[in-house]
């Protein structure tokens, strides 16, 4: 009997064996992917971090503006609300988007260790953006007749003509700045980025509150204050980059940078494209809403609505940059499935994020919108849309982050494709149905917006980085820095 028991306890302690190793592999399993998780959640956060502080800051220069006019009048803030809103938005968002191949090129480039590269892309930037900025000046010069035309009132029309070409000397800067953030951005110098955004913030309230205040220079005070922020901006950035900050990416200018400039043109105007698509799409509903009964409130209340959305929306935005860059940093170097895992990581973060700031907004539905306007009936119309704004938050945490990803890899023609059915051959005309045939005003046309448009489009592109070959996109990043690098060193010579 004791024998039995023997050999049977000798049995379950031999069972126990492979089961206790099982359990010891799983912890190793575990501990080795939190020890994954929190090593990209530093890398990522070393460039979301100061990128959320940057675009916060940045974006904070129309908030202020407009905060200043807003407490000026109702026809003072629907003014700047169009130009900030619309004319400057519309070229703002071009002119970024177009800066968004640095950050394939740079991003890749700097992951390969070919870091002489990086200073070229930039000068070639500068070069496309500050033309394509003089192709877009017609925008500026003509703001009251194109506004006329899409059926804003004379009043409003007419002042934000005026505002317009004040704006002009920003409209430029942004040619410069927006390369130049990228550029270093991919270098994860992002610290310096953020610094100069803050100083030129902390001026910018300072000179609005002496031209609105003390010299009492109205509504063409606070728009030539951003002129100068911005502008300051590009000063300490440019200086930094030129004198020594970089001296593995920048080694001076260089004839390089006038070669290819077709190639590079084509994918910064898809970079360009696929970034507008998304930024004009909401700045198409002011300019709708301006056709609305009262378009004095339905302007105020809606420009509100899209400025609060705005400022969110750069913490999704600044992963946008994070993502992109860790994506192409890791497809540069041949690591597909690295470039994998940090777009997943950057996506739940950004929805975590989201998730918290749509709560917010819900709760604080009542309080939203006295920072811009002491109006009453502005305030109420901007409650009545607080859910909406809600909704729009919950999606932006998601999409421009896949968007990030799409531009790490490359895919800029592919997700601007994407944006153009599902944003205006889906969401506009279901907005206009709902806003007019079904008489719903404002709300009708933002749901029909958000539920046709931006919702389909996140689950396009939920599908598409789900069944991406990531191992493929980083032999196609390899490829095309070879291939990029031979063809310059060929030009160059022909130019020599």
């Amino acid at each position: 009997m004791e024998e039995r028991v023997d050999e049977a306890q000798g049995t379950l302690e031999k069972a126990m064996i492979p089961l206790l190793g099982d359990d010891n592999v799983a912890e190793e399993k575990a501990r080795k992917t939190k020890r994954k998780i929190w090593m990209e959640t530093k890398k990522l956060w070393r460039i979301v971090g100061p990128a959320i502080f940057t675009r916060v800051s940045t974006y904070s220069i129309f908030i202020i503006t407009q905060a200043f006019a807003g407490h000026l009048g109702e026809l003072e803030l629907a003014a700047i609300s169009i130009v900030n809103n619309v004319i400057v938005g519309f070229n703002y968002g071009l002119l970024l988007g177009m800066a968004t191949a640095l950050e394939t090129l740079c991003g890749q480039a700097f992951g390969a260790k070919k870091y002489a590269k990086l200073g070229v892309y930039l000068q070639r930037s500068w070069i496309v953006l500050f033309l394509c900025s003089i192709l877009l000046l017609p925008t500026y010069f003509f703001t009251s007749p194109i506004l006329k035309f899409f059926g804003q009132s004379d009043d409003i029309a007419e002042l934000s003509g005026t505002v317009a070409v004040w704006a002009i000397p920003a409209h430029f800067s942004f040619a410069f700045f927006f390369p130049i953030n990228r550029f270093l951005q991919s270098q994860l110098k992002n610290m310096v980025i953020a610094i100069s955004s803050g100083v030129a913030l902390v001026v910018h309230i300072f000179v609005c509150w002496l031209f609105v205040y003390v010299l009492k220079l109205g509504v063409i005070g606070t728009i030539a204050t951003a002129n100068l922020s911005w502008w300051l901006n590009v000063f300490i950035l440019f200086t930094y980059t030129t004198c020594g900050g970089c001296p593995l990416t920048w080694t001076g200018f260089s004839v390089e940078a006038f070669t290819r400039l077709w190639e590079f043109t084509k994918l910064s105007a898809s970079s360009g494209i696929m970034l507008c698509l998304e930024n004009w799409y909401y700045r198409i509903l002011i300019v709708m809403t301006g056709n609305l009964q009262d378009p004095k409130i339905a302007v105020d209340s809606m420009s509100i609505c899209m400025l609060i959305n705005g400022l969110e929306t750069m913490i999704p935005l600044a992963f946008f940059a994070g993502t992109s860059v860790r994506v192409a940093n890791e497809l540069g170097a041949g690591n597909g499935e690295k470039a994998r895992f940090a777009m997943i990581i950057s996506v739940i973060q950004s929805l975590i994020i989201g998730i918290i700031l749509s709560v917010l907004v819900v709760f604080l539905h009542n309080q939203i919108g006295w920072i811009f306007s002491s109006s009453e009936a502005v305030m109420k119309a901007v409650n009545n849309l607080s859910i909406l704004l809600a909704f729009t938050i919950l999606l932006n945490s998601v999409y421009p982050v896949l968007s990030g990803a799409a531009v790490g890899s490359g895919w800029q023609s592919v997700v601007a494709y994407i944006n153009l059915g599902c944003y205006y051959f889906i969401g506009l005309p279901l907005g206009f149905v709902m806003g007019w045939v079904f008489n719903t005003g404002v709300k009708g046309i933002w749901a029909g917006m958000i539920f046709g448009g931006t919702a389909i489009q996140t689950f396009i592109l939920i599908f598409i980085t789900m069944r991406c070959d990531w191992e493929k996109e980083a032999q196609k990043a390899t490829l095309r820095l070879e291939n990029w690098q031979v063809s310059d060193a060929k030009k160059l010579k022909m130019i020599s």
